[in-house]
């Protein structure tokens, strides 16, 4: 049997918006074991590791993890060229003429029971479906803001997450968590990682940097020993704990997710007054999508498909195609190649060390849901966080389920977008077959032809996407659902009294609201109100 050494000493390898945000979120939620001397939190990263720099889209829950760690909204507008995230529009998904379909932040009430979506189809409205019961798709259209400069820090009228800037979040991340959260930092490259007898993880030798970190004098390039009780691999695709230490395998999902590689760039506007786009927009191509984020100073563009399609050369050049759409002169952009083997880990959690972020595995950024699961990994961890050795193997099994299960899901709402579209390419009529789309994918669809998605078809606590994201993304997308029963009339008024509503509420905020670009002046020059 093990002993019952206790849980002391956690260190983090790697950085980035994984690394970072995991040490946050453990620090400011175990803050009382931190001041006990009970718990120490360390972060080992290397000063020259580049952050990959894609992950430039969140989601709401991103709100109440920075007001969990301590970071004002104000601040984190101002440091990490931050605008308003309200969703993602899909563009040309459906086929190849002009058509878009929307998935708002927003989640009417009764949503996940099905009753709008029960409305929707029984009175067979002519207005798209997430326009009838969210305000966020006639927002977007006028890139209009989800809140006022008066209202207060995280607080709006429309639900929102970010775009952001995934190198400036780090450092601001780095610096809150050391300057405030009592985290510990060296900056120094890994050499060789200690293992026992039983497979743990018993310390890293490292070789630090020279000068001097933030938290702990370096010895000029020294060899050193770092030791930790539990060991969080947050070193990107190279996994270099988990995967190359340990030996945990990945899951391939690419029969599923075809996307394997992606081209990248950043592409300046116009003018500074150029509109900031509200939506995450994603349009549909030949062999795979395009993203299209904007920030403050610049849009992020870039082109996710597969090298099974498509090679690299007809890629670019399908992404300069785009952006020229808009921005004539695309010369002076330069561009990053990233290549992927879409899966997960078959293991999250072995032995003494847990993978977060990359190193847990990557798929295409469809919808945005790389940062969500560093916060879902980093708050499990947080309130499970084991107090021995003897009973990290029990957690370790929940939080192997736990999230074997969410990269699963995540893989069949993504899938979803592929399956129904009209695309004609072969990329697309790939996608479509019935060798490529999951077993549990299939069920669902069968079901849905005669009843909406509603919360009993997803009944995991904290699913990552809940009824209502299947039901923008069917509707939108054209599925049709045959209700054979007539829905219940109070459903029925409810929904049309929300309606109504959605439409007043809409031509009010048009005449209150103001412009992303406008409101982000603002808050640079005046701040948000604290709470």
């Amino acid at each position: 049997m093990q002993q019952s050494n206790p849980i002391k000493h956690v260190v983090i390898v790697g950085g980035g918006t994984a690394g970072w945000l995991t040490a946050g979120l453990l620090a400011a939620r175990l803050s009382s074991r931190i001041n006990n001397d009970e718990l120490t939190i360390t972060l080992c990263e290397s000063p020259d590791m580049p952050t990959i720099g894609v992950g430039e889209g969140s989601w709401p829950t991103l709100r109440s993890t920075l007001h969990t760690i301590g970071i004002s909204e104000t601040d984190f507008i101002r440091q990490c060229n931050v605008s308003f995230k309200q969703g993602s529009r899909f563009m040309h998904w459906d086929n190849e003429i002009a058509s878009q379909y929307d998935h708002p932040f927003d989640v009417p009430e009764q949503a996940n029971q099905g009753a709008q979506a029960q409305h929707w189809l029984y009175t067979n409205k002519h207005v798209p479906f997430s326009h009838a019961y969210c305000l966020q798709s006639a927002l977007a259209n006028q890139h209009l803001a989800p809140k006022l400069i008066t209202i207060a820090e995280y607080s709006g009228f429309a639900n929102y997450g970010y775009h952001l800037d995934a190198g400036l979040f780090a450092t601001l991340l780095r610096q809150h968590c050391v300057n405030h959260l009592q985290v510990k930092h060296i900056f120094a490259k890994v050499k060789h990682v200690i293992q026992e007898s039983n497979g743990d993880i018993s310390g890293l030798q490292v070789v630090e940097a020279e000068g001097e970190t933030e938290a702990i004098p370096t010895n000029n390039g020294a060899l050193s020993h770092l030791t930790g009780d539990l060991f969080i691999d947050c070193t990107g695709f190279s996994a270099l704990l988990l995967g190359q230490t340990l030996g945990v395998e990945n899951t391939s999902v690419e029969d599923v997710l075809f996307a394997n590689n992606a081209i990248a760039t950043h592409v300046p506007y116009a003018t500074d007054q150029d509109p900031i786009e509200s939506f995450t927009l994603s349009t549909a191509q030949d062999n795979g999508w395009i993203w299209d984020i904007g920030l403050p100073n610049r849009r992020g563009v870039g082109y996710v498909y597969s090298d099974r399609y498509c090679d690299d050369e007809s890629a670019k050049d399908a992404l300069l195609q785009y952006i020229r759409r808009r921005h004539k002169d695309t010369d002076s952009l330069t561009f990053k190649h990233i290549r992927f083997t879409p899966g997960y880990k078959q293991q999250f959690w072995k032995n003494n060390c847990v993978a977060i972020g990359l190193s847990a595995g990557f798929i295409e950024p469809l919808e945005a849901s790389a940062i969500v699961l560093v916060e879902m990994s980093a708050n499990m961890l947080a309130e499970q966080l084991p107090v021995t050795r003897q009973s990290m193997d029990i957690v370790a099994e929940r939080f192997n389920q736990t999230f074997t299960y969410r990269w699963q899901r995540i893989i069949d709402f993504l899938k979803l977008h592929y399956v129904l579209s009209k695309r004609t390419s072969a990329f697309w009529q790939d996608n479509r077959a019935e060798r490529s789309i999951p077993a549990s994918l299939k069920k669902l669809l069968l079901m849905w032809r005669h009843k909406v998605p509603d919360f009993a078809d997803f009944p995991a606590r904290d699913e990552v996407f809940q009824a209502a994201s299947y039901q923008f993304v069917l509707y939108g997308a054209g599925f049709k659902t045959k209700l054979l029963c007539t829905p219940d009339p109070r459903i029925l008024e409810a929904s049309e009294q929300l309606l109504s509503s959605i439409q007043g509420f809409t031509a009010q905020l048009s005449n209150k609201a103001i412009s992303n670009r406008a409101l982000i002046n603002k808050i640079h020059q005046f701040g948000l109100q604290k709470f």
